[in-house]
């Protein structure tokens, strides 16, 4: 998983796969979910992410990284 925040654009994106999106669906104002063409989630971009989102900290929790 990745995050990515665009400072110009006030873009949040979270890739959660390495798979090519071919579908994109908005699923609540500025809240896009992309999916890959096996219906699979792949993405979630948010804009005006600073004004929907505390961008001041990120936690993870139980995570199973090695």
């Amino acid at each position: 998983m990745r995050v990515h925040y665009d400072a110009e654009t006030d873009s949040l994106y979270i890739s959660l796969s390495e798979h090519v999106s071919a579908d994109s669906r908005e699923v609540a104002p500025g809240v896009v979910l992309d999916f890959d063409a096996d219906g699979h989630l792949v993405g979630i971009d948010i804009d005006r992410a600073s004004q929907v989102v505390d961008l001041s900290r990120v936690e993870t929790h139980a995570l199973p990284v090695h």
